[in-house]
């Protein structure tokens, strides 16, 4: 078994932010539910993860991390919006 990295850890908990925002597949078997709240929670563990480890990553690590989280905080907030308009009643 690979020795864990950091890289390891970054791509798993974007990995757990994708399937809570339904943009990817679970297990097998699973349907494809959204939890904002949980997506949510993943997202704040790679801001946190960014926060402890600034200034000890290197750079690809930090461009990965970066990228991730600005992607995944851009789906999170369009997925958001797309609830908010199905929650509005018809005119």
């Amino acid at each position: 078994m690979d020795r864990p990295t950091l890289e390891t850890l970054i791509l798993s908990l974007a990995s757990a932010a994708w399937v809570q925002l339904g943009r990817v597949p679970g297990e097998p078997g699973d349907s494809t539910l959204v939890n904002l709240t949980m997506a949510r929670h993943s997202i704040e563990m790679l801001a946190m993860l960014s926060d402890k480890t600034e200034g000890n990553r290197t750079a690809a690590e930090s461009e990965l991390l970066l990228r991730l989280l600005h992607d995944l905080r851009m789906a999170w907030v369009e997925e958001q919006r797309a609830q908010a308009d199905d929650d509005e009643p018809s005119r």
